[in-house]
């Protein structure tokens, strides 16, 4: 199968924000931090019980990782480290006994061609343990040669949908999405469009790397989702995205923007549930299911005030270039101003109400 089975009519990729600035994704993702530390124990977990790899040594003297939507970093050069060094312990633990070496590692880096690449590749750790290459594309479509992969990684990057779906932007489609920029607050129409979005963009990514992967391969996802009972209006992250719709319609009623410029404006993001996600994986039948879980949500400690401040930024450094590339750059300090504003009035914020948090879900290829 080659490339040409990838998707041609994607729209332009909302990308994080570069460098490593104020503003930047790199400064502003400490969030993702965070989520790596809390499943670490369960990749460990899943690579020592599951990762036959006896049977991957006899066939390569290399072991090909790929993390797709790696974005700037530094996170993913912690999430590969964590990889390397589970997939090292087994190989002590049942390989070198044996008369097999331990494999070069290569790491493949893989986002949007429009990513910071220059930014990524020269924040590279000093002392890392394996060869690097970049591969850009997006993976809602093929990227690798087939039974190339051994290791598939992705951190909060599915839940960036292949697009906006279509009805939430058609004036005639009961699914109009007017005067929002999310789904969390819309119609249940709103929200079914962008379930069913995912569903299709889920499907497509577990088809390509099903071809893409070696047998025995495992994939490791995480990915910021929602508990199986929760109402869309209950999300973790979508207060804070509704807060940002808000204030870019207080700038439409100021004439500064237009309405119809906010209607035509939507985040490609969806929050699903981890019944979502089983599901495709079912559908796709190419994978088992080692294992699958909720976690806490992962937005700070509850114990801890909550950081409005760390909040704002984090959007920023996420929806920032998006928003620009609409609505263009002068209204860019007043609109996240009055998100700082929203936020903060936000005063009773109780995260607990939130049914959100992190999916881990750890597959290997049959």
């Amino acid at each position: 199968m080659s490339s040409n089975n990838n998707k041609t009519s994607s729209p332009e990729p909302f990308l994080m924000n570069s460098g490593n600035g104020t503003y930047s994704y790199s400064r502003n993702s400490r969030f993702q931090r965070e989520a790596l530390v809390i499943i670490k124990m369960m990749i460990d977990e899943a690579i020592a019980e599951k990762l036959d790899i006896q049977s991957l040594s006899s066939i390569s003297k290399s072991l090909r990782i790929a993390d797709l939507g790696c974005s700037v970093g530094p996170n993913t050069f912690l999430a590969m480290q964590t990889l390397i060094e589970a997939i090292e312990n087994k190989y002590e633990a049942e390989c070198l006994k044996h008369g097999y070496r331990l494999p070069e590692f290569q790491v493949f880096f893989n986002d949007h061609a429009a990513n910071d690449f220059n930014t990524l590749f020269s924040s590279l750790p000093p002392g890392k343990s394996y060869f690097v290459a970049g591969v850009p594309g997006s993976f809602h479509g093929r990227l690798f040669p087939e039974s190339f992969l051994h290791i598939v990684y992705s951190s909060f990057a599915l839940q960036w949908l292949s697009q906006v779906p279509e009805k939430v932007l058609d004036k005639d489609s009961p699914a109009w999405n007017k005067g929002r920029i999310f789904y969390t607050s819309a119609s249940d129409e709103v929200a079914n469009a962008y379930a069913a979005q995912f569903a299709e963009d889920m499907d497509n990514f577990l088809k390509f790397r099903a071809v893409e992967m070696a047998s025995g391969g495992m994939i490791f996802l995480m990915v910021p989702g929602v508990a199986d009972d929760c109402h869309p209006s209950q999300s973790g992250g979508g207060w804070l995205y509704d807060a940002l719709g808000s204030s870019l319609m207080d700038l439409a009623n100021k004439g500064l923007i237009s309405e119809a410029q906010v209607d035509s404006f939507n985040l490609p993001v969806y929050f699903a549930s981890l019944k979502e996600i089983i599901s495709s994986v079912e559908r796709n039948g190419c994978f088992s299911i080692v294992r699958a879980k909720l976690t806490d949500a992962i937005l700070g400690n509850y114990d801890d005030p909550v950081n409005i401040q760390a909040y704002a930024l984090h959007i920023r450094a996420v929806v920032e270039g998006s928003i620009v590339k609409h609505f263009g750059s002068e209204i860019i300090d007043d609109l996240f101003d009055r998100f700082f504003q929203k936020l903060t009035q936000v005063a009773n914020l109780d995260p607990l109400s939130y049914k959100g948090g992190q999916i881990f879900v750890a597959l290997k290829r049959k």
